[in-house]
């Protein structure tokens, strides 16, 4: 089991990878005023939303503890992101203030799964 957690660990990181690198990658044409939320980006919150969510079913079917607040918060803000990004990825340019929001909102979440044991 503890093989099966370990890949869901890994998929969960190349979803916050895909959704950071998104970001990443657009912070030039932010300066510009014509970033947009890339398909990358909704792909990787999808991918941090479906693989977190079995993570947690995985270790609390192992009786393994689950900081249940962390996980409840981490989850809120993986929903914010994930409503922002998909209602906007249409757009062919999106507000400075939101696509920062969108890119600190995923730093935030990172320092709190690393951060808060």
């Amino acid at each position: 089991m503890d093989v099966v957690i370990n890949i869901f660990v890994g998929l969960h990181i190349i979803g916050i990878a895909s959704l950071l690198g998104g970001f990443l990658t657009q912070m030039k044409a932010m300066g510009a005023g014509t970033a947009r939320f890339v398909p990358a980006m909704l792909h990787g919150a999808l991918t941090m939303l479906v693989t977190g969510i079995v993570l947690v079913g995985l270790n609390q079917a192992q009786d393994h503890p689950v900081n249940n607040i962390k996980i409840g918060i981490k989850m809120a803000v993986l929903v914010v992101i994930l409503a922002l990004v998909y209602v906007k990825r249409d757009e062919e340019k999106v507000d400075k203030p939101l696509f920062g929001a969108v890119g600190a909102l995923t730093i935030a979440n990172i320092f709190i799964a690393v951060l808060w044991t």
